[in-house]
């Protein structure tokens, strides 16, 4: 990946494209390479809609490579739903094809100064423009196939619904998978805005002509990678429990820690958890018709599959397999435990544009304000159809739970810095209860996700419920993820280290013969400290200050049952972090 694809929306004469040498980025990937550029070319205190904020994609530093699991997508910005810096990951086809083309990073910039549509064709010979305001307000899934009737379904597409459209907080980047649907989303802190403020509707990446990128070290570099997919597949987790019921395997396993935040996260235990688990998941698909089994890869190359398909009672497909946020923020979040609305939900979720944690958390608190009664699924629906039409409410729901929630005066909105809580109670899972409070990313738990310490290791660093180290629980999390986000690797790799701890090294080794790089674990972990770094330092340059480190009230307030816990990890282990993030190394 030697070149970076800058896209000028606002140049004179009309949207320009320039391809240029990938410079003094050649060595970043994914996370590393969006962090990075926004943290050198985006003024931090700018308008996150504005002409100068700047929408990254980037291909993980394996990205285009037959690497297993490798095919990960960081989208970068500055968030308009947090104010803070902003990587969002997918999945998808799209980080694979971007990397085949050669490009380190493709960079929108610049202000649409002309109203209308814009669709951006990327291929061999360069990029082209298309005017289309055809697609205006179309959902991602009419988008698709409109652009599968034009340039047939072997391209990949990446597009906002109308929630984009209209510029909302909460709206996502939709990336078409394996069967040309828009399935995954980079869909965290709304870059779905920035892709709209810069009027471009929907990018087409079309890898005719071009192969896949080749290894420095072929030969070590097949023999690291087939150790390391068979690491994979050994594994009680990547090689049975994923690719059994993917990521809805957690449900009963989180529910059964206490850290299930339910009805309102009034409770850490819910007793309707079995009805949205795994194996009833499973067990629906196998009786419609469907897979029977999570065995679909998010994109090519994945050995652990923990995606799927689900069916109506009829037989007919409605979205993926709702994956564990989903079935926790429009299910157990929310008091509904149908699987066939949850999966309305998510499909709506997917054509409208939408995070699916974000809009779960928004339905919730509206249900707090008593715009609809816990566990109203029609109701539920109906909001989310709003954001579809365009109205004042509907605008106001697709803006995230923390606006909805200061509209109508509820004080138990689950949010940090802006953006709402994942599917694990800092009550109950204190560490990640660090990490959503001092993560650059708000509340975000793929940002240094601590359930692997706290459920899974046989002799744990702290137990989930215990005030002191949690700090460092945190710490080490959200470096091994700014890391692995940076490779193009799919974080539940770091689940096979669980009970294959050869796994990590296998990965290293991979990546060293691939890239002709020295690879180490002490490298890697300065590799995702340096993300942080970057970060952290931008959103010191935007106005955040470790006051902003702090999580909603109502955690450190309301005891969680069954443990009857809060949130009492004290606030000095916050700067703990930071300091053990900022301890070595540099941010070059």
């Amino acid at each position: 990946m030697d070149k970076i694809l800058r896209i000028n929306v606002g140049a004179e004469g009309g949207p320009k494209a320039v391809i240029e040498p990938v410079g003094r980025y050649a060595t970043l990937g994914g996370r590393a390479m969006t962090s990075t550029v926004l943290w050198e070319e985006v003024p931090p205190d700018c308008d996150p809609r504005g002409p100068q904020n700047k929408l990254i994609l980037a291909p993980g530093i394996m990205g285009g490579s037959v690497a297993t699991t490798s095919g990960r997508l960081s989208v970068g910005c500055k968030s308009p739903l947090t104010g803070t810096i902003k990587e969002s990951n997918a999945g998808g086809q799209a980080g694979h094809a971007i990397a085949r083309l050669g490009y380190g990073a493709i960079i929108l910039e610049g202000e649409r100064k002309v109203d209308g549509l814009l669709k951006l064709v990327i291929d061999k010979d360069g990029a082209t423009f298309a005017a289309c305001d055809e697609l205006k307000m179309l959902g991602n899934y009419e988008v698709a196939e409109k652009i599968k009737a034009e340039h047939g379904d072997k391209v990949v597409m990446l597009g906002i619904g109308p929630a984009g459209e209209q510029l909302l907080g909460n709206s996502s980047i939709a990336v078409t998978d394996k069967d040309f649907r828009p399935t995954r989303h980079a869909a965290r802190g709304g870059p779905g805005a920035v892709m709209g403020s810069k009027g471009i509707k929907v990018i087409v990446i079309d890898t005719e002509g071009v192969s896949m990128r080749r290894a420095v070290d072929a030969k070590g570099f097949t023999e690291a990678n087939r150790k390391l997919a068979k690491a994979l597949q050994d594994s009680g987790y990547t090689g049975q429990a994923l690719p059994a019921y993917g990521s809805a395997m957690l449900v009963e396993l989180v529910n059964e820690l206490g850290a299930f935040p339910a009805l309102g996260a009034r409770q850490g235990q819910w007793d309707e958890s079995e009805k949205i688990s795994g194996p009833t998941l499973v067990e629906t698909e196998i009786e419609r018709g469907g897979e029977g089994a999570a065995t679909h890869g998010c994109h090519t190359g994945c050995i652990i599959r923990c995606s799927g398909t689900f069916r109506d009672k009829k037989g007919k497909f409605v979205t993926k397999q709702p994956e564990y946020e989903t079935l926790w923020a429009h299910g157990g979040y929310c008091g509904i435990s149908d699987l066939d609305s949850i999966a309305q939900m998510d499909r709506l979720d997917d054509d409208l544009g939408l995070d699916t944690i974000e809009m779960g958390c928004t339905i919730g608190v509206m249900m707090q304000a008593g715009e609809l009664e816990m566990g109203d699924a029609e109701g539920a629906i109906a909001l989310l159809e709003e954001v579809g039409r365009g109205s004042e409410k509907g605008k106001l729901i697709g803006s995230g739970a923390a606006a909805v929630a200061k509209h109508y005066g509820v004080d138990r909105a689950p949010v940090v810095k802006g953006q709402a809580m994942a599917a694990y109670d800092p009550r109950a899972m204190k560490g990640l209860g660090v990490t959503y409070a001092t993560s650059p990313m708000g509340a975000d738990h793929t940002a240094g996700n601590t359930l692997a310490h706290h459920l899974y290791m046989a002799e744990p660093i702290v137990p989930a419920l215990a005030t002191d180290e949690q700090w460092l629980v945190s710490a080490i999390e959200q470096i091994n993820s700014a890391a692995i986000d940076s490779t193009g690797y799919c974080l539940f790799l770091s689940f096979a280290a669980l009970d294959q701890p050869e796994a990590m090294q296998y990965l290293l080794e991979s990546m060293s013969a691939f890239t002709g790089a020295d690879y180490t674990g002490e490298s890697f972990m300065e590799m995702g400290r340096s993300v942080l770094k970057k970060e952290l330092d931008f959103n010191r340059r935007a106005g955040f200050t470790q006051q902003d480190d702090k999580l909603p009230d109502y955690v450190m307030n309301e005891p969680l049952a069954p443990h009857d816990a809060v949130f009492d990890v004290p606030e000095d282990q916050f700067k703990q972090v930071n300091d053990y993030i900022k301890e070595s190394g540099s941010q070059s």
